[in-house]
């Protein structure tokens, strides 16, 4: 029953870990090292660009939620193919999808690739090392 409770404790753990790792990473990402481009894109889109409180909610949420998925993915794979997967799945389809609704300014790609390969690798790694997927 402690080994129930203990493994539980250890996905929560690495969920929250790697949440705020992911949550953390998109605000340094879109909130310092790009904000011009996005603020400068939306404006010339004649928008706004959402940075409320709202907003940085919504960004938290899912930020939780890659961290879930990258946990999951991380029980079956290892970690370059947990890494490759969670971030095909969390980001380029994210930006093909905002490419797509012409909100993506195509110049923040070259600094959100690589940033967001890390970030998905730090989550992946995370959720490896604070709860070692069996036969690990």
């Amino acid at each position: 029953m402690s080994e129930v409770k203990t493994g539980a404790g250890k996905t929560v753990l690495a969920v929250v870990v790697a949440g705020i790792w992911v949550g953390l990473c998109e605000f340094v990402r879109n909130q310092f090292l790009l904000v011009s481009q996005w603020q400068s894109h939306y404006q010339g889109m004649g928008l706004e660009f959402p940075a409320g409180p709202v907003n940085g909610m919504m960004w938290m949420l899912w930020s939780f939620l890659t961290a879930g998925t990258t946990f999951v993915i991380s029980r079956r794979y290892n970690l370059w193919q947990t890494t490759v997967i969670a971030w095909v799945m969390g980001y380029v389809m994210m930006w093909v999808v905002i490419w797509n609704l012409a909100v993506l300014p195509m110049g923040t790609l070259p600094v959100a690739v690589p940033f967001s390969f890390v970030e998905a690798l730090g989550a992946a790694f995370i959720c490896r090392r604070l709860a070692k997927p069996a036969g690990a």
